[in-house]
């Protein structure tokens, strides 16, 4: 796939002289929010597109999409559209993930809220501390900053 495939209003953007002169010598676009295509084949980058996707819909508790989620609902719904199955609860999702470090997350991975030993949040690591997550009734599926330690990092197998 080209640079100029993969950011279709680049012609729009940039003026066509820019781009045949990107495309002439060989310039490679990087728009915010495109992974590098190798990356963009894994079933957690499309995981975390897809609940990027999802920006804006509504909390509801026990919901589980296309246009309302819980927490462990919209990480469901995103792993499933992205070919991963995952159980229902965060709980449940934190159990059948490969646990990895803080230091060695990736975009893609879930990340579990804590208190002691029970998991009662989570949401899809979006890079740069920040977490793509269906927060709590009356708030919608957003980007935010982690706000706490107390968090593990599970890696969907």
């Amino acid at each position: 796939m080209t640079a100029l495939n993969r950011v279709p209003s680049l012609m729009a953007r940039a003026g066509t002289a820019s781009a045949l002169t990107l495309a002439a010598v060989g310039g490679t676009v990087v728009a915010p929010g495109f992974a590098p295509e190798a990356e963009a084949a894994t079933p957690a980058t499309k995981a975390l597109q897809i609940a990027a996707s999802k920006k804006g819909s509504p909390y509801k508790w026990g919901a589980v999409g296309p246009h309302r989620f819980d927490c462990s609902g919209l990480t469901l719904y995103s792993y499933k559209k992205a070919g991963k199955t995952l159980p229902r609860t965060a709980a449940q999702q934190y159990n059948k993930t490969r646990h990895i470090s803080a230091k060695n997350r990736k975009a893609g991975d879930l990340v579990f809220f804590h208190s002691g030993s029970n998991v009662y949040h989570v949401g899809i690591y979006a890079g740069k501390g920040k977490i793509w997550h269906s927060p709590k009734s009356g708030d919608v599926v957003r980007l935010q900053k982690i706000w706490t330690r107390s968090v593990w990092y599970g890696r969907v197998k």
